[in-house]
């Protein structure tokens, strides 16, 4: 009777504390899933969905310059065409690749129009019509002519890309 009173009592005691009997350690990992599914009329998507969160411009001591950055967008709009230009930049579209000292002017070339502060065509109704793809090219505008301070350069910008309605279509 003495064993069965026992045996009822741990396993009252297991039920209620389950992390008493499986362990007090766990290792949970959190997972985040995000799936963006395209507009059918438009959308200007990178190839890469990782595109544009940890990018890297090599820097090369003896000649001061950058390696460029580039990436292959898809582009389609059914109504007309895409134009672009990059949110809160200067009129001259100049970038700062900066470490807090030194500044370096970066630019930004959407399909072969370098973008600014306006919104200009950098994909015509013609061809976004059907889908095409296009290239965005970071470039550094003027190389440094001398050594640059050390430390970690930061550039953060946005471009916005606008469906914009044929002639017909309005």
């Amino acid at each position: 009777m003495f064993n069965k009173i026992v045996s009822v009592i741990a396993l009252g005691a297991a039920a209620l504390s389950p992390s008493l009997v499986f362990g007090a350690d766990d290792a949970r990992s959190s997972i985040h899933i995000e799936a963006t599914i395209p507009n059918k009329q438009f959308h200007v998507q990178p190839r890469d969905p990782e595109f544009g969160k940890n990018e890297y411009m090599y820097y090369d001591p003896m000649t001061y310059r950058f390696t460029s950055l580039r990436h292959i967008y898809d582009v389609k709009n059914t109504d007309g065409s895409v134009h672009a230009y990059i949110e809160n930049a200067f009129s001259t579209g100049a970038i700062y690749l900066s470490n807090g000292v030194d500044h370096v002017a970066l630019r930004a070339v959407f399909n072969g129009v370098p973008l600014d502060n306006r919104p200009q065509e950098v994909v015509d109704d013609a061809t976004s019509t059907p889908g095409t793809q296009a290239e965005m090219l970071i470039v550094v505008a003027n190389s440094p002519t001398r050594p640059l301070s050390p430390g970690v350069y930061n550039a953060d910008f946005t471009v916005i890309f606008d469906a914009v309605p044929g002639v017909a279509a309005l």
